[in-house]
This record gives structure tokens, sequence and C-alpha cells, in this order.
């Protein structure tokens, strides 16, 4: 891992901004979407990618450009086609880069809980493994079904875990193309923009709540749309004050 992959990981723990929808409330929050991103994972990844970019595939780079191999994949030639290969081979990693993708430009952080969510799974995943080889070089009827059992319960958990995340994020994108009312936008230097490694130092308004999303109380701090594209967003100037 790179000294810049360092610093951007150190950088996300200082983000002020949360999750619109944590992941516990994702399919009370869009239920017909998790359903959607469950059983059409690579679909989702897809769809969700192309619009984190703004349906702009000139700006695509593989993995969003937080693994090695971004970058060097003959991304420009056919960019449509690698955001497949993306999503079909390394699924995990397409997911996982869309999440850092809009952390990174709009300062969201991850909650604990969500962490705890995820850390669960990677290591329910790791210890299956763990329990698959110790079988495979055992043997013995028990222990062989003990491991599958294990395995699926991993597999479980991954696919409700990932599929809540695509949600997350999908909530997230409405919240930032305005689907939950109109926003106002503040200055473009304030914003966090994917290839910036620090974020902005920024507060928030006392007692503003975000709109409500789906007929509930949102869970996260409301942002304003980037400047990108600029003529999609109102002029005049918004900040947010210093606490």
């Amino acid at each position: 891992m790179g000294k810049f992959s360092v610093e951007k990981m150190e950088a996300r723990q200082a983000y002020r901004n949360v999750w619109h929808t944590d992941l516990m409330g994702t399919m009370s929050a869009d239920c017909p979407y998790f359903c959607f991103a469950l059983w059409c994972s690579p679909c989702a990844s897809y769809l969700l990618r192309k619009r984190a970019l703004y349906d702009d595939m000139s700006r695509y780079v593989c993995c969003a450009g937080y693994m090695p191999c971004s970058g060097s994949c003959g991304e420009r030639k056919c960019p449509e086609f690698c955001l497949c290969t993306e999503v079909w081979c390394c699924f995990a990693n397409s997911v996982q880069s869309t999440r850092f993708l809009l952390q990174d430009e709009f300062n969201i952080q991850t909650t604990k809980c969500d962490n705890c969510i995820i850390g669960f799974m990677f290591c329910l995943q790791q210890i299956a493994c763990i329990f698959s080889i110790v079988a495979a070089l055992v043997g013995g009827g028990e222990l062989n079904e003990a491991a599958d059992l294990l395995s699926c319960a991993a597999n479980a958990v991954y696919c409700s875990v990932c599929a809540c995340m695509q949600t997350q994020h999908k909530v997230e994108l409405d919240k930032r193309d305005g689907k939950f009312g109109p926003m106002q936008a503040p200055p473009s230097q304030q914003m966090s923009r994917f290839d910036q490694p620090i974020p902005p130092s920024v507060g928030y308004t006392p007692g503003y709540a975000a709109p409500p999303v789906y007929g509930k109380p949102a869970y996260g701090q409301p942002y304003p749309p980037p400047a990108y594209p600029p003529q999609a967003y109102p002029q005049q100037p918004y900040g947010y004050p210093p606490r």
C-alpha cells in the first residue's frame, strides 16, 4: 500500500459527514433496490459506478484509482467494457471503490456500527476459509459439514452486506442528485473531490437536519451536490459556518 493510500485512509477518519442512511436502515430506506442489489449485484455495481461518475465514462478509472493496476488497464479505450470486467471479476473491489469514491468526494465517514458490520463480514469469510482448508487437509464427514455450513453462512452475510452497502450508495446518490428536495451548493473550493488526499475543514449549522428520506427522518447530515457539471447547480454562495 502506497503512502498516498495511507494518507487517504487516515483522512477518511476525519471526515465529518455521515451516510444518509446506515447499513441497518437500508432495507427500510429502499427495499426494492436492496432486492435488486441482492439478486443482481454486478448490475447494481455497474450502474452505481456510472452514476457516481455522472454518467461520464471518460472519467472512469479501474477501481476508481484505488488499486495499483488502476489507469493501466486500457480504460480510456473502452471504459464500459473495463467496468463490466471489474464488476464481474472483482465485484468486492468494485463496491468498495464506489464507496471510497463517494466518501472522498463528499467527506463521508462510516459509523462505528457500519464498520463493525463490515468487519464481521470479513472475519466470517476468513474463518470460513480457514475451516475449509482444515477440512480439506484433515478430512472427516462432520468437519466437512461444519465447514460447508460456515461457508454458507459467510456467503449469506457477504451477499446481504454488499446489497446493504450498494443500497446505501444509491440513497446517497439520490441525495446528491436532489431527489430529496432542492439543495444549495457551497463554493467549489470547499468540496472534497476524490482526488484530494485531505478533506476540507468544514462544520455544520447547529440544529440543521437533513430532509426525510422515504417518509422517515434522515440518518446523515445533508450536503449539497458537487460542482460537476457546474451548470446543473445553483449559483448563489453557500457554506457551512464553523462550530
